[in-house]
């Protein structure tokens, strides 16, 4: 399992996204309430560039004419054709098998020394956060 640098967390903010190229696969990552979730940049339908899609919510109801917002950027609609992704799992909001490749993302404080690794450097320590992409 390796290790990508994305960006530091304040080029990150709520709601935002950055797609990045690890090892030759896109992989959008995104801020979603302080929490960071990254996703495959392809949908399984028909291989458009997901992670460029719309960020929405759900419309839930529990009875007629009465209809809730919720989930706000949490879900992820395929550029495409509409499909909907769930960001927090990849699953499809209706009922599919059909799933996008999740990754983990994890917050780390770091020296620059240990994250180039095989590079000449210098003993260099970074003050704000990281946020680095499991693949």
């Amino acid at each position: 399992m390796g290790q990508f640098v994305v960006c530091k967390v304040s080029e990150l903010p709520p709601s935002s996204r950055r797609i990045v190229r690890v090892n030759g696969r896109e992989i959008g990552v995104f801020n979603v309430k302080g929490a960071y979730y990254a996703l495959r940049n392809l949908c399984p339908h028909q291989g458009a560039p997901l992670c460029l899609g719309e960020l929405t919510g759900l419309a839930v109801s529990d009875e007629p004419g009465e209809i809730e917002w919720t989930r706000a950027g949490e879900i992820l609609r395929c550029p495409w054709h509409g499909w909907e992704f769930d960001i927090l799992n990849g699953r499809t909001i209706f009922k599919s098998k059909a799933r996008v490749k999740t990754y983990d993302v994890r917050i780390e404080k770091e020296t620059l020394e240990r994250l180039i690794d095989g590079v000449e450097s210098y003993p260099v320590t970074v003050e704000n956060e990281l946020v680095i992409l499991e693949y």
